[in-house]
């Protein structure tokens, strides 16, 4: 049995330079067989353009499009608009405590039901260096 071969999201939203070149031709299909597709990858690439630039001026001009995905997506972005242009301008993020609750997260999933407070602390915390 032959899996089936599909794009990944992500590579949809890729510069072309980042692709594999399996990507590129399957890209390169997608936007042939549909114009909503194209115009997906265009956005798509344009947003990414908006976050990596620092500026959130484009922001405005890019909310407004027709395709309904990015209209609704628009619609969240537009409820919170200051912090969206804060988190584009300003070098701060909270990756690092987010990853931190991840792991967390995990950990807890994993122990659960398997082992008391002594275990799970001896695994969360960081081993203390005894001589």
């Amino acid at each position: 049995m032959q899996s089936r071969q599909w794009l990944p999201p992500r590579s949809a939203s890729k510069p072309r330079s980042l692709l594999t070149e399996r990507q590129v031709k399957k890209v390169d299909v997608l936007k042939q067989g549909s114009d909503a597709f194209a115009e997906m990858r265009r956005l798509a690439m344009r947003f990414n353009g908006i976050l990596r630039g620092k500026k959130p001026e484009p922001l405005d001009a890019w909310i407004d499009s027709d395709l309904i995905p990015i209209m609704r997506f628009a619609r969240v972005l537009r409820r919170d608009i200051e912090a969206v242009n804060n988190a584009i301008e300003l070098p701060w993020s909270n990756g690092q405590a987010e990853g931190q609750i991840n792991r967390l997260k995990t950990l807890k999933r994993a122990m659960y039901g398997r082992a008391g407070p002594e275990l799970m602390r001896a695994r969360m915390l960081p081993p203390l260096h005894i001589k």
